[in-house]
């Protein structure tokens, strides 16, 4: 009986030292690169762990619950191995975002069994958090300043855009109102611009014609003349002949200017009375602006 309970008194502290004797030979160290840090900052944390270079020891990776902190990056070193011993290390950057004042923490390594595996862990490390806002005292001090600042003033946008508005709404009343008329008045102004540019024109080729009668400059006039009064009558003036012109315009006169300008075209001979005639066609061409004004006004 004696026998019995020696040999289970034995059987247990083999099964209870059997932990110990495996992880004897492992030393765990942890620490952190910094005593504080602000909420949320990166910072590094030491892992180092030397043991029997035979063991199958691993660091955790970024799967390990690092509690409080937040796993950020991890780097690690080459082993160094000395007469059958292992060292091995790592920094583990994380953060933190407890509101504690200080954090405590520690990691493990892992010796790595047939079927499970042991933690080594280190000394827990102490982390200070530290606070960026001031503690607000119970009683305020206010500083007394009098001094006159000058605050920019906002641009009113919802002003600008009622008054765009308003704006548009003159405009297109403007239009429905007196938008008839302005038009009337633009087309009068553009064909007072047309008759000035071809007075101009005119002036030019007829005094040509009188001081160097030729058959090019009474061509020229004759043109002129008939190029004029289609661009205002959209008729076609320079494909009909002097009793056409006549007969539209109800004036059989004009056919004696006519001749005495055709005359130095088809038998190179000079009237003596070509200014008259050069006049005659002058003043039908501005009876027709003024025709075209009044239809302007008063038709349109």
């Amino acid at each position: 009986m004696d026998r019995i309970v020696k040999l289970s008194y034995l059987l247990i502290f083999l099964i209870s030292s059997i932990p110990f004797a495996q992880g004897q030979d492992v030393v765990v160290e942890g620490y952190f690169l910094q005593d504080s840090a602000k909420l949320g900052e990166r910072v590094g944390y030491v892992l180092k762990s030397s043991y029997p270079s035979d063991l199958p020891i691993i660091f955790p990776d970024s799967t390990f619950d690092f509690g409080n902190f937040e796993y950020l990056d991890k780097q690690i070193f080459s082993s160094l191995s000395e007469d059958s011993v292992t060292l091995d290390s790592a920094v583990y950057w994380i953060s933190n975002f407890s509101l504690d004042s200080v954090q405590a923490f520690r990691m493990p390594v892992f010796e790595v069994l047939k079927y499970d595996s042991i933690s080594h862990f280190p000394p827990p490390a102490s982390l200070a958090l530290t606070l960026t806002i001031d503690e607000i005292p119970e009683e305020l001090a206010f500083e007394e300043n009098n001094s006159y600042l000058n605050i920019p003033i906002a641009f009113n946008y919802p002003y600008l855009i009622i008054g765009i508005s308003v704006l548009v709404t003159l405009i297109v009343l403007a239009f429905v109102i007196f938008g008839k008329g302005l038009f009337k008045r633009w087309k009068a102004y553009r064909e007072r611009k047309k008759w000035r540019t071809f007075i101009s024109d005119w002036e030019g080729s007829m005094s040509a014609l009188v001081q160097h009668p030729s058959i090019q400059q009474a061509d020229e006039l004759l043109g002129l003349w008939k190029n004029y009064l289609e661009n205002l009558t959209g008729l076609p003036y320079k494909e009909w002949t002097a009793t056409e012109i006549s007969v539209h315009l109800n004036k059989p006169e004009i056919i004696k200017d006519f001749r005495k300008i055709e005359l130095i075209i088809y038998a190179n001979r000079i009237d003596d009375n070509i200014r008259e005639a050069c006049d005659n066609l002058l003043k039908i061409s501005e009876g027709q602006l003024e025709e075209k004004i009044d239809k302007i006004y008063n038709h349109d």
